[in-house]
């Protein structure tokens, strides 16, 4: 007969997101147990092809130094301040991403989820890997694995990802709203090995980006001078995944596209050509708790496209903000706590997944487009005359703590504004503005925005 375990509180999935809440809920006191489908990456290699590179910023940086873990983190952190835009000629435009001390920071999904694996661990979390989920039965608190143990829980959290299993049962209750949209687009990760002394290649304090209107490449550092290239293409059509299938189609496109790496990865052409290609999901879905015991964090209840670099940062605020509630209001089994944390947590998971996308535009056709990058250049220098009035919607998201739904309105509103600016006061051709009138614009405008007090 196999095992029946018995946990106080069992998180459903090992990954960055399920070991981060281990770590803080153990803090607390708490007995935990987790659940990982996947074997021990800590023991196994890592398939290679499927990490896109996170881009670790404020709200991943609050959560990691709330759970006591940060400084075994900082380390392999490699700031980014600035886009750097690569046009077809190789010629170089920049676009900073806040202030000159404001930066994401590019980290290694792998390295950062064994460290935290590590960390639950010692915090005193047990860890069943190989341990698939089968099947749930909510009334008795019971969930069943693949192995045929069953594992009895008080409290159970959904951090399983975007094909979440818990989530997969919740489907099938009454009034539970789900959906699922892909873009056309998939990715395929391209290595860039480091200069034969170890150093990088290209610039590594700045996020690179080819943007080519209806499909981009970008690249980000990592700490052994590498860097992880990742190409974004529609699957079909006249330029796509399904016309680069030979090395002669894949040498083509990247002559056309991206000359400018070939001389930096010697097999472009057979990695273009036959590394992984994935697909990119939007998930929505609500309520994300059943009743008082069972609760949906990160991908499990919000999967996003990776264009903001906000899913890693916005599960890691999950875990804070959940663990923060619980504190305030009397303890993690207080009655209520998850419908009411659900309720007020779901629209900045809609949110974030609106403005992933919506970056995504901004990615692959605006940031090489002069009306674009004039736009940028006239709300830098108002933000920089009225920084207490005008706060770029990327720094809200980015290096704030606003909610979400709060930077997309915000967005929206200066979208407004901004048009009416450019279409009143800017000459695009020449890169010039009446600075007068587009000011009076802007303070009126600003009015509408919310208030800077909101930016803790």
């Amino acid at each position: 007969m196999q095992p029946r375990h018995t946990a106080q509180v069992l998180i459903a999935g090992g990954g960055l997101v399920g070991s981060l809440l281990a770590v803080m809920l153990r803090r607390r006191g708490l007995q935990v147990t987790v659940l990982e489908r996947r074997p021990d990456m800590r023991k196994v290699p890592i398939p290679a092809g499927r990490s896109i590179n996170l881009a670790l910023s404020d709200r991943g940086i609050r959560a990691l130094k709330a759970a006591g873990v940060f400084e075994q983190v900082a380390p392999l952190l490699l700031p980014m301040y600035r886009r750097t835009m690569h046009d077809r000629q190789g010629r170089l435009s920049y676009q900073p991403y806040g202030r000159p001390d404001q930066c994401i920071n590019s980290v290694g999904r792998g390295t950062l989820n064994k460290i935290l694996l590590n960390q639950a661990e010692k915090a005193g979390a047990q860890i069943y890997f190989n341990c698939r989920v089968t099947g749930l039965d909510p009334a008795q608190k019971v969930i069943f694995t693949e192995t045929g143990e069953t594992f009895h829980y008080e409290k159970l959290l959904a951090c399983d990802g975007a094909f979440s299993a818990i989530r997969l049962y919740l489907i099938t209750t009454d009034r539970f709203n789900y959906s699922q949209s892909y873009l056309e687009h998939g990715y395929c990760e391209i290595h860039m090995p480091p200069n034969p002394d170890g150093s990088w290649r290209l610039a590594h304090d700045t996020l690179h980006i080819w943007p080519r209107k209806s499909f981009m490449l970008i690249a980000l550092p990592n700490p052994d001078g590498s860097f992880t290239c990742t190409l974004f293409l529609p699957f079909e059509g006249d330029i796509s995944f399904q016309k680069i299938s030979t090395l002669q189609e894949a040498e083509q496109f990247v002559k056309t596209w991206f000359p400018d790496i070939i001389p930096h990865i010697s097999d472009y052409a057979q990695q273009f050509a036959t590394n992984i290609r994935s697909s990119l999901m939007t998930v929505r879905c609500s309520p994300w708790n059943l009743g008082e015991d069972i609760l949906l964090l990160g991908d499990a209840a919000h999967a996003i496209v990776p264009f903001y670099g906000q899913g890693m940062n916005a599960g890691f605020e999950d875990v804070r903000l959940l663990c923060e509630w619980a504190d305030k209001q009397g303890g993690f089994f207080t009655k209520g706590l998850f419908p009411r944390f659900a309720q007020f947590r779901q629209p900045d998971g809609h949110a974030i997944a609106d403005l992933a996308l919506k970056n995504f535009v901004e990615m692959r056709d605006l940031t090489a487009d002069p009306a674009f990058l004039l736009r940028k250049q006239i709300e830098a220098w108002f933000s920089e005359k009225y920084p207490h009035l005008w706060i770029p919607q990327y720094t809200l998201v980015t290096f704030s703590h606003v909610p979400y739904r709060v930077a997309l309105e915000a967005g929206r509103i200066q979208d407004e504004i901004m048009e009416r600016v450019l279409r009143e006061t800017a000459d695009i051709a020449t890169g010039s503005w009446d600075h007068a009138r587009a000011e009076a614009l802007m303070l009126e405008g600003s009015k509408r925005l919310p208030a800077a007090d909101l930016v803790v």
